[in-house]
Protein backbone atom coordinates (compact mmCIF):
# COMPACT_ATOMS: atom_id res chain seq x y z
CA UNK A 1 0.00 0.00 0.00
CA UNK A 2 1.82 2.86 -0.92
CA UNK A 3 -0.52 6.11 -1.67
CA UNK A 4 -0.87 7.57 1.58
CA UNK A 5 -2.02 11.03 2.04
CA UNK A 6 -5.53 13.11 2.82
CA UNK A 7 -7.59 11.95 0.76
CA UNK A 8 -7.54 8.58 -1.98
CA UNK A 9 -6.27 10.06 -5.49
CA UNK A 10 -9.76 8.67 -7.21
CA UNK A 11 -12.82 9.97 -5.25
CA UNK A 12 -14.12 6.67 -3.02
CA UNK A 13 -16.00 7.03 0.31
CA UNK A 14 -17.20 4.43 2.71
CA UNK A 15 -20.35 2.57 1.47
CA UNK A 16 -19.85 3.46 -2.35
CA UNK A 17 -20.46 0.74 -4.72
CA UNK A 18 -18.20 0.24 -7.75
CA UNK A 19 -18.52 -1.95 -10.45
CA UNK A 20 -16.23 -3.33 -13.16
CA UNK A 21 -16.18 -5.88 -15.75
CA UNK A 22 -14.77 -9.11 -15.22
CA UNK A 23 -12.46 -11.22 -17.86
CA UNK A 24 -12.76 -13.79 -14.75
CA UNK A 25 -16.87 -13.65 -14.88
CA UNK A 26 -17.00 -12.21 -18.39
CA UNK A 27 -19.62 -10.09 -17.29
CA UNK A 28 -20.15 -7.09 -15.16
CA UNK A 29 -19.70 -7.35 -11.44
CA UNK A 30 -20.18 -5.19 -8.68
CA UNK A 31 -18.21 -4.78 -4.63
CA UNK A 32 -18.38 -2.14 -1.97
CA UNK A 33 -15.86 0.27 -0.17
CA UNK A 34 -16.50 -0.42 3.17
CA UNK A 35 -13.48 1.68 4.78
CA UNK A 36 -10.83 3.78 4.38
CA UNK A 37 -7.29 4.13 6.40
CA UNK A 38 -5.12 7.19 5.38
CA UNK A 39 -2.33 5.62 7.00
CA UNK A 40 -1.97 3.04 4.91
CA UNK A 41 -3.54 4.37 1.90
CA UNK A 42 -5.57 1.34 1.88
CA UNK A 43 -9.26 0.51 1.13
CA UNK A 44 -11.58 -2.47 2.29
CA UNK A 45 -13.34 -4.07 -0.29
CA UNK A 46 -16.21 -6.61 -0.17
CA UNK A 47 -17.48 -8.50 -3.07
CA UNK A 48 -20.82 -8.77 -3.80
CA UNK A 49 -22.83 -11.86 -5.69
CA UNK A 50 -23.30 -10.38 -8.44
CA UNK A 51 -22.27 -10.00 -11.97
CA UNK A 52 -24.35 -9.52 -15.50
CA UNK A 53 -24.74 -6.71 -17.40
CA UNK A 54 -23.25 -3.57 -16.76
CA UNK A 55 -25.55 -1.94 -14.46
CA UNK A 56 -26.09 1.74 -14.43
CA UNK A 57 -27.33 2.24 -10.78
CA UNK A 58 -28.30 0.52 -7.80
CA UNK A 59 -32.14 -0.49 -8.74
CA UNK A 60 -30.21 -2.70 -11.86
CA UNK A 61 -28.79 -5.15 -9.12
CA UNK A 62 -31.54 -5.95 -6.50
CA UNK A 63 -30.49 -6.74 -3.02
CA UNK A 64 -27.02 -6.34 -2.21
CA UNK A 65 -25.38 -9.56 -0.71
CA UNK A 66 -22.08 -9.87 0.78
CA UNK A 67 -19.96 -12.64 -1.18
CA UNK A 68 -19.21 -15.64 1.19
CA UNK A 69 -16.97 -18.21 0.20
CA UNK A 70 -16.74 -21.65 1.08
CA UNK A 71 -14.27 -22.94 -2.17
CA UNK A 72 -10.65 -24.02 -0.44
CA UNK A 73 -10.51 -23.36 3.02
CA UNK A 74 -12.64 -19.88 3.24
CA UNK A 75 -15.41 -21.85 5.32
CA UNK A 76 -18.05 -19.04 4.72
CA UNK A 77 -16.03 -15.75 5.00
CA UNK A 78 -16.88 -12.65 3.54
CA UNK A 79 -14.97 -11.93 0.72
CA UNK A 80 -13.48 -8.55 2.00
CA UNK A 81 -10.02 -7.86 1.36
CA UNK A 82 -7.70 -4.27 1.62
CA UNK A 83 -5.93 -3.25 -1.34
CA UNK A 84 -3.98 -0.05 -2.23
CA UNK A 85 -6.96 3.11 -1.99
CA UNK A 86 -6.54 3.79 -5.75
CA UNK A 87 -9.79 3.03 -7.73
CA UNK A 88 -8.90 0.81 -10.57
CA UNK A 89 -9.27 3.38 -13.67
CA UNK A 90 -11.63 0.59 -15.11
CA UNK A 91 -14.02 0.86 -11.69
CA UNK A 92 -17.31 3.30 -11.54
CA UNK A 93 -19.05 4.16 -8.50
CA UNK A 94 -22.93 3.59 -8.92
CA UNK A 95 -23.97 4.55 -5.77
CA UNK A 96 -23.75 4.43 -1.82
CA UNK A 97 -25.43 2.34 0.92
CA UNK A 98 -24.12 1.60 4.37
CA UNK A 99 -21.50 -0.32 4.62
CA UNK A 100 -22.52 -3.92 4.72
CA UNK A 101 -20.44 -5.29 7.27
CA UNK A 102 -19.00 -3.77 10.51
CA UNK A 103 -15.63 -5.00 10.77
CA UNK A 104 -12.95 -3.90 9.01
CA UNK A 105 -10.52 -6.82 7.20
CA UNK A 106 -7.19 -8.03 8.46
CA UNK A 107 -6.46 -9.51 4.73
CA UNK A 108 -4.10 -6.87 2.27
CA UNK A 109 -3.29 -8.00 -1.21
CA UNK A 110 -2.22 -6.59 -4.15
CA UNK A 111 -4.53 -5.04 -7.17
CA UNK A 112 -8.56 -5.24 -6.91
CA UNK A 113 -9.30 -7.83 -9.21
CA UNK A 114 -13.03 -7.81 -8.57
CA UNK A 115 -14.91 -10.40 -10.14
CA UNK A 116 -12.21 -12.91 -9.29
CA UNK A 117 -13.14 -14.79 -6.21
CA UNK A 118 -16.85 -14.87 -7.43
CA UNK A 119 -15.56 -16.79 -10.75
CA UNK A 120 -13.88 -19.35 -8.46
CA UNK A 121 -16.52 -19.57 -5.70
CA UNK A 122 -19.26 -20.56 -9.02
CA UNK A 123 -16.55 -23.25 -10.32
CA UNK A 124 -16.19 -24.90 -6.77
CA UNK A 125 -20.40 -24.92 -6.52
CA UNK A 126 -20.48 -26.46 -10.12
CA UNK A 127 -18.03 -29.20 -8.73
CA UNK A 128 -15.29 -27.92 -11.28
CA UNK A 129 -12.48 -28.56 -8.29
CA UNK A 130 -9.36 -27.63 -10.84
CA UNK A 131 -7.03 -24.60 -10.10
CA UNK A 132 -7.13 -21.48 -12.14
CA UNK A 133 -9.40 -20.31 -14.97
CA UNK A 134 -9.20 -21.29 -18.71
CA UNK A 135 -8.38 -17.89 -19.87
CA UNK A 136 -5.51 -18.07 -17.49
CA UNK A 137 -2.15 -19.72 -18.23
CA UNK A 138 1.15 -19.98 -16.92
CA UNK A 139 4.44 -21.26 -19.26
CA UNK A 140 8.16 -20.57 -18.81
CA UNK A 141 10.45 -19.07 -21.40
CA UNK A 142 11.41 -21.25 -22.93
CA UNK A 143 8.17 -22.17 -24.39
CA UNK A 144 7.56 -19.44 -25.98
CA UNK A 145 9.46 -20.18 -29.01
CA UNK A 146 8.00 -23.76 -29.34
CA UNK A 147 4.78 -22.16 -29.80
CA UNK A 148 5.92 -19.87 -32.22
CA UNK A 149 7.84 -22.57 -34.37
CA UNK A 150 3.98 -24.21 -34.37
CA UNK A 151 2.41 -21.03 -35.37
CA UNK A 152 -0.01 -21.82 -32.13
CA UNK A 153 -2.12 -18.70 -30.97
CA UNK A 154 -4.06 -18.64 -27.58
CA UNK A 155 -6.97 -15.61 -28.53
CA UNK A 156 -9.08 -16.87 -25.72
CA UNK A 157 -6.46 -16.10 -23.05
CA UNK A 158 -6.38 -13.38 -21.05
CA UNK A 159 -4.15 -13.62 -18.49
CA UNK A 160 -0.63 -15.18 -19.28
CA UNK A 161 2.31 -15.18 -16.63
CA UNK A 162 5.46 -16.51 -18.25
CA UNK A 163 8.59 -16.99 -15.65
CA UNK A 164 12.55 -18.13 -16.29
CA UNK A 165 12.85 -15.97 -19.06
CA UNK A 166 16.13 -16.08 -20.93
CA UNK A 167 15.28 -14.18 -23.74
CA UNK A 168 11.89 -13.33 -25.22
CA UNK A 169 10.35 -11.83 -28.02
CA UNK A 170 7.98 -9.56 -27.24
CA UNK A 171 6.60 -9.60 -31.10
CA UNK A 172 6.08 -13.00 -30.45
CA UNK A 173 4.36 -12.74 -27.05
CA UNK A 174 1.75 -10.51 -28.70
CA UNK A 175 1.16 -12.84 -32.50
CA UNK A 176 0.82 -15.59 -29.39
CA UNK A 177 -1.41 -14.00 -27.02
CA UNK A 178 -3.05 -11.21 -28.93
CA UNK A 179 -6.15 -10.63 -26.52
CA UNK A 180 -3.88 -10.25 -22.98
CA UNK A 181 -5.95 -8.50 -20.51
CA UNK A 182 -2.71 -9.07 -17.79
CA UNK A 183 0.57 -10.00 -18.41
CA UNK A 184 3.09 -10.96 -15.92
CA UNK A 185 7.21 -11.19 -16.81
CA UNK A 186 9.75 -12.67 -15.09
CA UNK A 187 13.40 -13.75 -15.51
CA UNK A 188 16.74 -13.48 -13.67
CA UNK A 189 19.00 -11.31 -15.52
CA UNK A 190 16.74 -12.04 -18.38
CA UNK A 191 16.20 -10.10 -21.75
CA UNK A 192 13.30 -8.87 -23.26
CA UNK A 193 13.62 -8.17 -27.38
CA UNK A 194 11.40 -5.70 -29.18
CA UNK A 195 9.75 -4.88 -25.78
CA UNK A 196 7.89 -1.56 -27.64
CA UNK A 197 5.52 -4.54 -29.26
CA UNK A 198 3.56 -4.48 -26.21
CA UNK A 199 2.05 -1.44 -27.30
CA UNK A 200 0.18 -4.00 -29.69
CA UNK A 201 -1.74 -5.27 -26.05
CA UNK A 202 -4.28 -2.39 -26.90
CA UNK A 203 -6.90 -4.00 -23.99
CA UNK A 204 -3.91 -4.58 -21.81
CA UNK A 205 -4.78 -3.87 -17.39
CA UNK A 206 -2.28 -5.11 -15.84
CA UNK A 207 1.67 -5.19 -16.48
CA UNK A 208 4.41 -6.63 -14.30
CA UNK A 209 8.01 -6.64 -15.38
CA UNK A 210 10.48 -8.51 -13.16
CA UNK A 211 14.07 -8.80 -13.84
CA UNK A 212 14.38 -8.50 -16.78
CA UNK A 213 16.24 -6.31 -19.33
CA UNK A 214 17.06 -5.09 -23.29
CA UNK A 215 14.56 -2.38 -23.20
CA UNK A 216 15.05 0.90 -23.83
CA UNK A 217 13.21 4.78 -23.38
CA UNK A 218 11.80 4.28 -26.39
CA UNK A 219 10.32 0.99 -26.17
CA UNK A 220 7.74 2.45 -23.40
CA UNK A 221 4.05 1.29 -22.97
CA UNK A 222 2.14 4.51 -24.12
CA UNK A 223 -1.13 5.65 -22.37
CA UNK A 224 -2.58 6.00 -26.35
CA UNK A 225 -1.83 2.18 -26.58
CA UNK A 226 -2.71 0.79 -23.24
CA UNK A 227 -5.89 3.20 -22.40
CA UNK A 228 -7.57 0.68 -19.96
CA UNK A 229 -4.02 -0.36 -18.03
CA UNK A 230 -4.52 -0.01 -14.19
CA UNK A 231 -1.69 -1.84 -12.84
CA UNK A 232 1.49 -0.95 -13.69
CA UNK A 233 4.80 -2.84 -11.77
CA UNK A 234 8.33 -2.98 -12.78
CA UNK A 235 11.19 -4.26 -11.01
CA UNK A 236 15.03 -4.72 -11.69
CA UNK A 237 14.80 -3.02 -14.80
CA UNK A 238 17.32 -0.55 -17.52
CA UNK A 239 17.00 2.64 -15.75
CA UNK A 240 16.02 4.59 -18.83
CA UNK A 241 13.34 2.10 -19.41
CA UNK A 242 11.97 2.83 -15.88
CA UNK A 243 12.66 6.97 -16.03
CA UNK A 244 10.47 6.52 -19.29
CA UNK A 245 7.27 4.73 -18.13
CA UNK A 246 7.54 6.54 -14.87
CA UNK A 247 7.24 9.98 -16.85
CA UNK A 248 4.71 8.57 -19.01
CA UNK A 249 2.26 6.71 -16.33
CA UNK A 250 3.08 8.50 -12.79
CA UNK A 251 0.37 11.36 -14.30
CA UNK A 252 -2.00 8.72 -15.15
CA UNK A 253 -2.46 7.72 -11.51
CA UNK A 254 -4.95 10.43 -11.20
CA UNK A 255 -7.05 8.58 -13.73
CA UNK A 256 -6.87 5.21 -11.68
CA UNK A 257 -3.48 3.84 -12.63
CA UNK A 258 -1.46 1.82 -10.17
CA UNK A 259 2.52 2.68 -10.64
CA UNK A 260 4.65 1.29 -8.50
CA UNK A 261 8.30 1.10 -10.40
CA UNK A 262 11.64 -0.35 -8.17
CA UNK A 263 15.24 -0.99 -8.38
CA UNK A 264 16.09 0.72 -11.85
CA UNK A 265 19.79 -0.59 -12.93
CA UNK A 266 22.38 0.80 -14.94
CA UNK A 267 24.33 -1.51 -17.00
CA UNK A 268 27.46 -1.24 -14.58
CA UNK A 269 25.01 -2.74 -12.12
CA UNK A 270 23.86 -5.92 -14.75
CA UNK A 271 27.47 -6.66 -15.32
CA UNK A 272 28.78 -6.21 -11.51
CA UNK A 273 26.26 -8.93 -10.14
CA UNK A 274 25.53 -11.44 -13.21
CA UNK A 275 27.27 -13.93 -11.03
CA UNK A 276 25.91 -12.95 -7.57
CA UNK A 277 23.60 -14.88 -6.15
CA UNK A 278 22.48 -12.04 -3.24
CA UNK A 279 21.46 -9.26 -6.11
CA UNK A 280 17.95 -9.40 -5.32
CA UNK A 281 18.77 -8.07 -1.76
CA UNK A 282 19.68 -4.68 -3.75
CA UNK A 283 16.78 -2.90 -3.50
CA UNK A 284 15.08 -4.90 -1.18
CA UNK A 285 12.67 -2.60 1.49
CA UNK A 286 14.65 -3.90 5.09
CA UNK A 287 18.05 -4.40 3.90
CA UNK A 288 20.10 -1.30 3.85
CA UNK A 289 22.80 -0.74 1.32
CA UNK A 290 25.34 -0.96 3.89
CA UNK A 291 24.38 -4.66 4.75
CA UNK A 292 23.58 -5.50 0.65
CA UNK A 293 27.68 -4.20 -0.22
CA UNK A 294 28.88 -6.48 3.19
CA UNK A 295 26.49 -9.54 2.25
CA UNK A 296 28.25 -9.50 -1.49
CA UNK A 297 31.77 -9.11 -0.15
CA UNK A 298 31.29 -12.05 2.73
CA UNK A 299 29.59 -13.76 -0.23
CA UNK A 300 32.38 -13.52 -2.76
CA UNK A 301 35.05 -14.13 -0.23
CA UNK A 302 33.65 -17.69 0.78
CA UNK A 303 33.25 -18.21 -2.57
CA UNK A 304 37.36 -17.85 -3.45
CA UNK A 305 38.50 -20.09 -0.08
CA UNK A 306 35.57 -22.98 -0.82
CA UNK A 307 37.23 -23.19 -4.84
CA UNK A 308 40.57 -22.78 -3.53
CA UNK A 309 39.73 -25.49 -1.34
CA UNK A 310 38.49 -27.81 -4.33
CA UNK A 311 41.36 -26.93 -6.47
CA UNK A 312 43.17 -30.13 -4.98
CA UNK A 313 44.49 -32.67 -6.85
CA UNK A 314 41.17 -34.30 -5.87
CA UNK A 315 38.65 -31.67 -6.59
CA UNK A 316 36.93 -32.62 -3.35
CA UNK A 317 38.55 -30.56 -0.68
CA UNK A 318 39.19 -31.50 3.08
CA UNK A 319 35.99 -32.18 4.17
CA UNK A 320 37.20 -30.08 7.64
CA UNK A 321 38.09 -26.85 6.05
CA UNK A 322 34.65 -27.01 3.71
CA UNK A 323 32.93 -27.54 7.38
CA UNK A 324 34.89 -24.45 8.82
CA UNK A 325 34.53 -22.84 6.00
CA UNK A 326 30.65 -22.84 6.08
CA UNK A 327 31.29 -22.26 10.06
CA UNK A 328 33.01 -19.00 8.72
CA UNK A 329 30.17 -17.79 6.04
CA UNK A 330 27.19 -18.74 9.21
CA UNK A 331 29.34 -16.86 11.97
CA UNK A 332 29.68 -13.57 9.12
CA UNK A 333 25.90 -13.49 8.47
CA UNK A 334 25.17 -14.02 11.89
CA UNK A 335 27.03 -10.88 13.09
CA UNK A 336 25.64 -8.86 10.00
CA UNK A 337 21.95 -9.98 10.78
CA UNK A 338 22.95 -8.36 14.39
CA UNK A 339 20.24 -8.76 17.26
CA UNK A 340 18.92 -5.17 17.21
CA UNK A 341 17.93 -5.23 13.51
CA UNK A 342 17.72 -8.37 11.94
CA UNK A 343 16.78 -8.20 8.77
CA UNK A 344 17.50 -12.14 7.37
CA UNK A 345 14.29 -13.91 7.54
CA UNK A 346 12.38 -16.99 5.66
CA UNK A 347 13.32 -15.68 1.98
CA UNK A 348 17.24 -14.43 2.90
CA UNK A 349 17.64 -17.34 4.79
CA UNK A 350 17.13 -19.77 1.59
CA UNK A 351 19.04 -16.88 -0.44
CA UNK A 352 22.00 -17.73 1.74
CA UNK A 353 22.06 -21.53 0.95
CA UNK A 354 21.16 -20.97 -2.58
CA UNK A 355 24.43 -18.80 -2.29
CA UNK A 356 26.31 -22.03 -1.33
CA UNK A 357 24.40 -23.99 -3.97
CA UNK A 358 25.97 -21.87 -6.36
CA UNK A 359 29.16 -21.90 -5.60
CA UNK A 360 29.70 -26.15 -5.67
CA UNK A 361 27.20 -25.99 -9.16
CA UNK A 362 30.31 -23.36 -10.31
CA UNK A 363 33.19 -26.12 -8.94
CA UNK A 364 30.93 -28.80 -10.55
CA UNK A 365 30.89 -26.92 -14.24
CA UNK A 366 34.58 -26.01 -14.26
CA UNK A 367 35.67 -29.64 -13.14
CA UNK A 368 33.34 -31.93 -14.71
CA UNK A 369 31.43 -33.82 -11.77
CA UNK A 370 30.36 -32.88 -8.72
CA UNK A 371 32.71 -32.62 -5.56
CA UNK A 372 32.29 -35.58 -3.32
CA UNK A 373 29.79 -34.36 -0.16
CA UNK A 374 31.28 -30.30 -0.64
CA UNK A 375 27.70 -29.29 -0.30
CA UNK A 376 26.83 -31.19 3.25
CA UNK A 377 29.97 -30.17 4.52
CA UNK A 378 29.58 -26.28 4.24
CA UNK A 379 25.74 -26.95 5.21
CA UNK A 380 27.00 -28.83 8.21
CA UNK A 381 29.66 -26.06 9.30
CA UNK A 382 26.25 -23.16 8.74
CA UNK A 383 23.98 -25.31 10.55
CA UNK A 384 26.51 -25.88 13.83
CA UNK A 385 26.45 -21.85 14.16
CA UNK A 386 23.76 -20.08 12.17
CA UNK A 387 21.37 -17.95 14.56
CA UNK A 388 19.19 -16.70 11.43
Amino acid sequence: MTRRGAVPPRSIAPGDVVTAFSEALGEWTVAQVTDLDPSRGSVGVLDLAWSGAEPNSLEALGDLVPLHLTHHAWAGRPSHCNFDWLLPRGCRVIGNVPPLVDRESSSYAWGWRLGDQLAHQRRWDRDERASGHPGERSFVGTELAGLVAADQTFPELWKVSITEIETLDCGDLVTVFPNLTRLSLSGDLGTLVDASSLNRLTRIKSLFVSNLFGMVASDYLSPESAPDLEMLALHSIPAEYAVAMKKTWVPEVANGTYVEVTSPRKPDWVAENRDNPLRDWDGRGHISATRFRKAVAQYRATRRAVLEALGDASGDGDAARLTALGREYGEAFNRLDGSRDPFIETEEREDLFRALDSIVDHAEATRGRSPRNARDHLVAGVESVREW
